[in-house]
């Protein structure tokens, strides 16, 4: 009695160059470029591996139900879902980041914010103060987790107007062990918070409502619209936050935010009729990234050194 072949054996560097391929044949010119690196970053999570170890593995035979889950992940990658939302996890500040859908991917261009944050406290001599943070917005709590991961002695307070954001961002002080020192409520910006802090951080929405719809796959079908949407303009919520910054900043304190492309002119505008002092900081395309507030009564002995443009994270 004869029997046929044996069906090939589908290796993990098999299964990579595979996936590889289908990436590299979508017509999203972002999908193409990064084809080879998304494939072992997809065949690494459904193996449990990081991509600089698949080479270790090149020659392992894939089992079945995993040949059959990377295909899935792929389909989903060549459909514009970012890699980021088909792992879950996403690295900010060289930390780890659970996501889940009410939650933002973290950017590299918030970066700016972090680094520009820790710019001014070691302007201000205070990196090893016990210094209280508030961030507003927290999404995934990917600021205020950076900041505490920088600041031994600080301890730090993310709202967000989204229960599920505040379950992933209390998962994710867990999993970096900050959960005693950073607490994450529910509300609306500012409005179940009392007491100042020494320094309030906040990446709100700031693009403008009608622009959405042409914003990349990525973006526009897979990161939650309320925290994409600043209204007409895009620099809707600002007026609102830098009135209640006011209330939050004790004399010393330093309050940043995140802006849109273009948008630094007219948000410094609106901090500087509320009596701030106003310094920008840049990303690392050169794009003004960061508005730096400061109260007025704190200008001397912390405008020294703030003004730190073209920041760029470690």
């Amino acid at each position: 009695m004869t029997t046929g072949a044996a069906a090939p054996v589908t290796t993990v560097a098999v299964l990579r160059r595979r996936s590889a391929a289908r990436l590299a044949a979508s017509a999203d010119a972002g999908i193409r470029a990064s084809a080879d690196l998304d494939a072992r970053m997809l065949v690494g999570h459904a193996l449990g591996l990081g991509p600089g170890e698949l080479v270790l593995h090149d020659a392992d035979a894939v089992a079945p139900e995993v040949e059959r889950a990377v295909e899935g992940f792929v389909t989903n990658r060549a459909a514009g879902m970012p890699v980021a939302r088909i792992t879950g996890i996403k690295e900010f500040w060289s930390l780890p980041f659970r996501l889940s859908a009410e939650t933002l991917v973290p950017r590299p261009d918030t970066e700016t914010l972090v680094a520009a944050a820790l710019a001014a406290i070691d302007a201000a001599g205070r990196r090893d103060d016990a210094l209280t943070i508030l961030d507003l917005g927290t999404g995934s709590g990917a600021i205020l987790l950076a900041l505490l991961s920088e600041l031994p002695a600080a301890t730090g307070v993310g709202v967000d107007i989204s229960e599920g954001a505040v379950r992933t961002a209390r998962r994710n002080a867990r999993d970096l062990g900050l959960a005693l020192r950073a607490s994450f409520v529910v509300g609306d910006w500012a409005s179940a918070i009392g007491g100042r802090f020494d320094l309030v951080v906040s990446n709100p929405p700031y693009i403008a409502g009608e622009e959405i719809a042409g914003l990349p796959v990525a973006v526009r079908n897979h990161d939650p619209h309320i925290a994409l949407d600043g209204g007409r303009d895009g620099v809707a919520i600002y007026p609102q936050l830098f009135d209640v910054m006011q209330a939050l900043l004790p004399p010393r304190g330093i309050a940043l935010v995140e802006i849109g492309s273009g948008q630094a002119g007219t948000v410094a505008e609106m901090a500087r009729r509320r009596g701030y002092v106003v310094h920008s900081h840049r990303d690392i395309a050169g794009i003004e990234r960061v508005i730096e507030l400061n109260r007025t009564s704190a200008k001397i002995g912390l405008e020294i050194g703030l003004e730190a443009a073209n920041v760029r994270s470690p």
